[in-house]
Protein backbone atom coordinates (compact mmCIF):
# COMPACT_ATOMS: atom_id res chain seq x y z
CA UNK A 1 0.00 0.00 0.00
CA UNK A 2 1.40 3.54 -0.94
CA UNK A 3 0.78 5.77 2.11
CA UNK A 4 0.66 9.47 0.89
CA UNK A 5 -0.33 12.95 3.43
CA UNK A 6 0.16 16.57 3.00
CA UNK A 7 3.28 16.44 4.31
CA UNK A 8 4.49 15.14 1.18
CA UNK A 9 2.62 17.27 -1.38
CA UNK A 10 5.23 16.56 -4.01
CA UNK A 11 4.37 13.54 -3.57
CA UNK A 12 0.81 13.51 -3.90
CA UNK A 13 1.34 15.78 -7.02
CA UNK A 14 2.38 13.36 -8.84
CA UNK A 15 0.61 10.88 -8.17
CA UNK A 16 -2.03 13.06 -9.12
CA UNK A 17 -0.57 13.76 -11.99
CA UNK A 18 0.04 10.33 -12.72
CA UNK A 19 -3.52 9.00 -12.34
CA UNK A 20 -5.16 11.88 -14.27
CA UNK A 21 -4.63 11.06 -17.86
CA UNK A 22 -6.70 7.72 -19.62
CA UNK A 23 -4.49 6.02 -21.48
CA UNK A 24 -1.61 5.65 -17.66
CA UNK A 25 -4.82 4.23 -15.92
CA UNK A 26 -5.57 1.17 -18.90
CA UNK A 27 -1.78 0.77 -18.71
CA UNK A 28 -2.46 0.24 -15.10
CA UNK A 29 -5.37 -1.95 -15.36
CA UNK A 30 -3.60 -3.86 -18.09
CA UNK A 31 -1.11 -4.69 -15.06
CA UNK A 32 -3.31 -6.03 -12.94
CA UNK A 33 -3.63 -8.90 -15.26
CA UNK A 34 0.51 -9.25 -15.28
CA UNK A 35 3.59 -7.57 -16.37
CA UNK A 36 3.93 -6.31 -19.59
CA UNK A 37 6.59 -4.74 -22.43
CA UNK A 38 6.13 -1.49 -23.51
CA UNK A 39 5.56 -2.99 -27.03
CA UNK A 40 2.65 -5.14 -25.66
CA UNK A 41 1.30 -1.80 -23.86
CA UNK A 42 1.36 0.05 -27.17
CA UNK A 43 -0.06 -2.53 -29.57
CA UNK A 44 -3.22 -3.74 -26.68
CA UNK A 45 -4.09 0.54 -26.16
CA UNK A 46 -3.90 0.84 -30.17
CA UNK A 47 -1.01 3.58 -29.47
CA UNK A 48 2.94 4.53 -30.71
CA UNK A 49 5.18 3.15 -28.79
CA UNK A 50 6.46 6.54 -28.08
CA UNK A 51 3.58 7.36 -26.94
CA UNK A 52 3.08 4.35 -24.55
CA UNK A 53 6.61 4.67 -23.33
CA UNK A 54 6.38 8.51 -22.41
CA UNK A 55 3.21 7.47 -20.09
CA UNK A 56 5.30 4.60 -18.72
CA UNK A 57 8.05 7.07 -17.59
CA UNK A 58 5.47 9.50 -15.82
CA UNK A 59 4.10 5.89 -14.11
CA UNK A 60 7.52 4.84 -13.49
CA UNK A 61 8.22 8.48 -11.85
CA UNK A 62 5.18 8.39 -9.50
CA UNK A 63 6.57 5.17 -8.24
CA UNK A 64 3.42 3.76 -9.47
CA UNK A 65 4.93 1.27 -11.64
CA UNK A 66 8.31 -0.35 -12.17
CA UNK A 67 10.13 -1.09 -15.07
CA UNK A 68 13.19 -3.54 -15.59
CA UNK A 69 15.31 -3.68 -18.66
CA UNK A 70 15.67 -7.41 -20.18
CA UNK A 71 17.67 -9.11 -23.00
CA UNK A 72 15.33 -9.51 -26.27
CA UNK A 73 15.75 -10.57 -29.67
CA UNK A 74 16.99 -7.27 -30.79
CA UNK A 75 18.33 -5.55 -27.97
CA UNK A 76 16.63 -5.57 -24.42
CA UNK A 77 13.23 -4.96 -23.80
CA UNK A 78 11.36 -2.97 -21.13
CA UNK A 79 9.16 -4.88 -18.58
CA UNK A 80 6.32 -2.96 -16.67
CA UNK A 81 4.92 -4.50 -13.45
CA UNK A 82 2.09 -2.50 -10.99
CA UNK A 83 3.85 -1.86 -7.80
CA UNK A 84 0.47 -0.98 -5.43
CA UNK A 85 -2.63 -2.54 -5.47
CA UNK A 86 -4.12 0.36 -2.80
CA UNK A 87 -3.59 3.97 -2.41
CA UNK A 88 -3.79 5.70 0.90
CA UNK A 89 -4.21 9.23 1.36
CA UNK A 90 -4.34 11.72 4.23
CA UNK A 91 -5.74 14.89 3.69
CA UNK A 92 -5.69 15.57 7.56
CA UNK A 93 -2.51 17.64 8.45
CA UNK A 94 -0.70 15.93 10.66
CA UNK A 95 0.31 19.21 12.60
CA UNK A 96 -3.87 19.49 13.79
CA UNK A 97 -4.41 15.97 14.37
CA UNK A 98 -3.14 12.96 15.73
CA UNK A 99 -1.05 10.83 13.70
CA UNK A 100 -2.69 7.45 12.40
CA UNK A 101 -0.05 4.54 13.56
CA UNK A 102 -2.37 1.98 11.96
CA UNK A 103 -0.32 -0.25 9.63
CA UNK A 104 -1.35 -2.72 7.19
CA UNK A 105 -0.40 -5.86 6.28
CA UNK A 106 -1.39 -7.67 2.72
CA UNK A 107 -0.89 -11.01 0.86
CA UNK A 108 -2.83 -12.80 -1.98
CA UNK A 109 -3.40 -16.69 -2.21
CA UNK A 110 -3.96 -18.18 -5.10
CA UNK A 111 -6.97 -20.77 -5.24
CA UNK A 112 -5.27 -23.56 -6.41
CA UNK A 113 -2.25 -23.64 -3.11
CA UNK A 114 -4.27 -25.57 -0.34
CA UNK A 115 -2.42 -27.28 2.35
CA UNK A 116 -5.66 -29.68 3.03
CA UNK A 117 -8.91 -30.39 1.44
CA UNK A 118 -12.64 -32.37 0.93
CA UNK A 119 -13.99 -32.96 -2.07
CA UNK A 120 -16.64 -34.80 -3.90
CA UNK A 121 -18.15 -35.04 -7.27
CA UNK A 122 -19.30 -32.84 -9.21
CA UNK A 123 -15.79 -31.66 -8.90
CA UNK A 124 -13.04 -30.36 -10.77
CA UNK A 125 -10.86 -27.31 -12.23
CA UNK A 126 -10.20 -25.17 -14.73
CA UNK A 127 -7.86 -21.99 -15.96
CA UNK A 128 -7.62 -20.31 -18.81
CA UNK A 129 -6.42 -23.13 -21.25
CA UNK A 130 -9.76 -25.22 -20.04
CA UNK A 131 -10.05 -28.31 -17.54
CA UNK A 132 -6.53 -28.62 -16.01
CA UNK A 133 -7.69 -31.78 -13.88
CA UNK A 134 -10.01 -34.55 -15.12
CA UNK A 135 -13.69 -33.57 -13.79
CA UNK A 136 -15.37 -35.59 -10.90
CA UNK A 137 -12.21 -37.64 -9.79
CA UNK A 138 -11.03 -36.68 -6.35
CA UNK A 139 -7.93 -37.86 -6.29
CA UNK A 140 -6.47 -35.34 -9.02
CA UNK A 141 -6.99 -32.91 -6.47
CA UNK A 142 -3.33 -33.53 -5.36
CA UNK A 143 -2.01 -32.91 -8.60
CA UNK A 144 0.93 -30.05 -8.71
CA UNK A 145 -1.25 -28.63 -11.51
CA UNK A 146 -3.78 -27.54 -9.18
CA UNK A 147 -1.57 -24.62 -8.48
CA UNK A 148 -2.31 -23.33 -12.04
CA UNK A 149 -6.06 -23.04 -11.32
CA UNK A 150 -8.53 -20.06 -11.62
CA UNK A 151 -11.95 -21.86 -10.81
CA UNK A 152 -12.70 -24.43 -8.43
CA UNK A 153 -16.02 -26.33 -7.40
CA UNK A 154 -17.24 -29.21 -5.86
CA UNK A 155 -20.58 -30.57 -4.16
CA UNK A 156 -18.91 -30.79 -0.78
CA UNK A 157 -16.05 -30.50 1.51
CA UNK A 158 -13.81 -27.90 2.23
CA UNK A 159 -9.85 -25.90 1.12
CA UNK A 160 -7.62 -24.98 3.95
CA UNK A 161 -4.95 -22.27 2.83
CA UNK A 162 -1.52 -20.59 4.90
CA UNK A 163 -1.18 -17.56 4.82
CA UNK A 164 2.79 -16.38 5.96
CA UNK A 165 2.66 -13.86 8.38
CA UNK A 166 5.10 -10.62 8.69
CA UNK A 167 3.77 -8.63 11.94
CA UNK A 168 6.18 -6.59 13.70
CA UNK A 169 7.10 -8.17 17.36
CA UNK A 170 5.22 -6.27 19.82
CA UNK A 171 2.36 -5.08 16.74
CA UNK A 172 -1.36 -5.12 18.37
CA UNK A 173 -3.79 -6.83 16.05
CA UNK A 174 -7.20 -4.47 15.18
CA UNK A 175 -8.53 -6.47 12.85
CA UNK A 176 -8.08 -9.67 10.48
CA UNK A 177 -9.59 -9.56 6.77
CA UNK A 178 -10.80 -12.16 4.13
CA UNK A 179 -11.84 -11.41 0.72
CA UNK A 180 -12.79 -13.78 -2.37
CA UNK A 181 -15.21 -14.36 -4.91
CA UNK A 182 -17.33 -17.42 -4.46
CA UNK A 183 -20.89 -19.13 -5.25
CA UNK A 184 -22.51 -22.19 -4.86
CA UNK A 185 -22.18 -25.39 -7.52
CA UNK A 186 -25.36 -26.64 -9.03
CA UNK A 187 -25.69 -28.77 -12.48
CA UNK A 188 -24.63 -26.39 -14.56
CA UNK A 189 -25.95 -23.14 -12.94
CA UNK A 190 -29.01 -22.24 -10.83
CA UNK A 191 -29.13 -19.12 -9.38
CA UNK A 192 -31.67 -20.55 -6.70
CA UNK A 193 -29.13 -22.93 -5.67
CA UNK A 194 -27.84 -21.91 -2.01
CA UNK A 195 -25.04 -23.06 0.02
CA UNK A 196 -24.70 -22.88 3.71
CA UNK A 197 -20.41 -21.78 3.30
CA UNK A 198 -18.74 -21.45 6.68
CA UNK A 199 -15.24 -19.95 7.60
CA UNK A 200 -12.34 -20.70 9.78
CA UNK A 201 -9.46 -18.83 10.18
CA UNK A 202 -7.07 -20.25 12.89
CA UNK A 203 -9.41 -23.13 13.49
CA UNK A 204 -11.90 -20.71 15.03
CA UNK A 205 -15.11 -20.90 13.14
CA UNK A 206 -16.26 -17.55 12.13
CA UNK A 207 -19.03 -18.07 10.62
CA UNK A 208 -21.57 -18.81 8.18
CA UNK A 209 -22.76 -17.46 4.70
CA UNK A 210 -25.45 -18.70 2.44
CA UNK A 211 -24.61 -18.66 -0.80
CA UNK A 212 -28.00 -17.58 -2.77
CA UNK A 213 -26.67 -19.71 -6.10
CA UNK A 214 -24.54 -20.90 -9.06
CA UNK A 215 -24.32 -17.63 -11.12
CA UNK A 216 -24.36 -18.18 -15.39
CA UNK A 217 -26.84 -15.92 -16.74
CA UNK A 218 -23.79 -14.05 -18.20
CA UNK A 219 -20.44 -14.56 -18.93
CA UNK A 220 -17.75 -13.66 -16.11
CA UNK A 221 -16.28 -10.78 -17.11
CA UNK A 222 -12.62 -12.06 -16.62
CA UNK A 223 -13.60 -15.47 -18.18
CA UNK A 224 -11.82 -16.53 -21.54
CA UNK A 225 -14.44 -16.88 -24.57
CA UNK A 226 -14.03 -20.61 -24.68
CA UNK A 227 -15.49 -21.01 -21.68
CA UNK A 228 -18.25 -17.57 -21.33
CA UNK A 229 -19.75 -20.28 -24.17
CA UNK A 230 -20.14 -22.90 -22.18
CA UNK A 231 -23.79 -23.18 -19.64
CA UNK A 232 -21.30 -23.84 -16.79
CA UNK A 233 -20.77 -21.54 -13.60
CA UNK A 234 -19.81 -18.12 -14.89
CA UNK A 235 -19.17 -15.39 -11.77
CA UNK A 236 -19.40 -15.48 -7.58
CA UNK A 237 -19.94 -12.44 -5.85
CA UNK A 238 -17.23 -10.54 -3.87
CA UNK A 239 -17.63 -11.22 0.01
CA UNK A 240 -15.50 -10.01 2.75
CA UNK A 241 -15.03 -11.62 6.38
CA UNK A 242 -13.80 -9.34 9.21
CA UNK A 243 -12.81 -10.30 12.68
CA UNK A 244 -12.15 -7.08 15.13
CA UNK A 245 -11.41 -6.69 18.65
CA UNK A 246 -15.52 -6.71 19.12
CA UNK A 247 -17.41 -8.98 16.52
CA UNK A 248 -16.90 -10.62 13.60
CA UNK A 249 -18.69 -9.82 10.13
CA UNK A 250 -19.33 -10.43 6.32
CA UNK A 251 -19.63 -7.34 4.29
CA UNK A 252 -19.58 -5.20 7.29
CA UNK A 253 -23.17 -7.29 8.65
CA UNK A 254 -22.59 -8.91 11.93
CA UNK A 255 -21.70 -12.49 11.72
CA UNK A 256 -20.49 -13.61 14.91
CA UNK A 257 -19.21 -12.49 18.37
CA UNK A 258 -15.85 -13.73 17.86
CA UNK A 259 -13.12 -11.52 18.30
CA UNK A 260 -9.54 -11.04 17.01
CA UNK A 261 -8.14 -12.27 20.43
CA UNK A 262 -9.25 -15.33 20.30
CA UNK A 263 -7.35 -15.84 16.52
CA UNK A 264 -3.75 -16.64 18.48
CA UNK A 265 -2.35 -14.68 15.65
CA UNK A 266 0.82 -13.71 16.78
CA UNK A 267 1.28 -16.76 18.47
CA UNK A 268 2.41 -18.50 14.93
CA UNK A 269 3.96 -17.91 11.65
CA UNK A 270 1.43 -18.46 9.41
CA UNK A 271 -2.35 -17.81 9.48
CA UNK A 272 -4.43 -20.74 8.55
CA UNK A 273 -8.37 -19.95 6.72
CA UNK A 274 -10.54 -22.99 5.95
CA UNK A 275 -13.79 -22.76 3.95
CA UNK A 276 -16.65 -24.99 3.35
CA UNK A 277 -19.13 -26.75 4.21
CA UNK A 278 -20.23 -27.86 7.67
CA UNK A 279 -21.77 -31.80 7.67
CA UNK A 280 -24.80 -30.38 9.47
CA UNK A 281 -25.66 -27.40 6.92
CA UNK A 282 -28.75 -26.87 6.30
CA UNK A 283 -27.97 -26.37 2.87
CA UNK A 284 -25.33 -28.19 0.92
CA UNK A 285 -25.44 -26.74 -2.71
CA UNK A 286 -21.59 -26.94 -3.14
CA UNK A 287 -19.38 -24.19 -3.77
CA UNK A 288 -17.21 -22.40 -6.58
CA UNK A 289 -13.84 -20.81 -5.43
CA UNK A 290 -12.70 -17.95 -8.29
CA UNK A 291 -9.35 -16.78 -9.10
CA UNK A 292 -7.81 -13.59 -10.18
CA UNK A 293 -8.42 -14.49 -13.83
CA UNK A 294 -12.51 -15.88 -13.67
CA UNK A 295 -15.23 -14.45 -12.56
CA UNK A 296 -16.01 -10.92 -12.33
CA UNK A 297 -13.28 -9.62 -9.91
CA UNK A 298 -9.52 -9.60 -10.77
CA UNK A 299 -7.86 -11.14 -7.16
CA UNK A 300 -7.66 -14.49 -5.42
CA UNK A 301 -8.23 -14.95 -1.53
CA UNK A 302 -6.80 -11.32 -0.09
CA UNK A 303 -6.09 -11.26 3.25
CA UNK A 304 -5.76 -7.81 4.81
CA UNK A 305 -4.28 -7.56 8.76
CA UNK A 306 -4.64 -4.02 10.54
CA UNK A 307 -2.47 -3.64 13.00
CA UNK A 308 -0.70 -0.83 15.49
Amino acid sequence: MLELSMENPGGLQKIAHALSSEVRLQIINLLNSGNMNVNQLAETLDIPVSTAASHIKILEKSGLINTELRPASRGAMKICRRNFDDIHIQLNSKMNFKMNTQKFYETEMPIGHYIEFDVAPTCGMANHEGMIIPEDNPVYFYSPDRTKAQLIWTRKGYFEYKFPLVIPIGATIDTVQFSMELCSEAPNFDSNWPTDITVWINDVEIGTWTSPGDFGDRPGKLNPKNWSETTSTQYGILKTWKVTNKKSTIDDIHLSDVTVDELGVLNRMYMSFKIGIKEDAIHKGGMNLFGREFGDYPQDIKLLIEYS
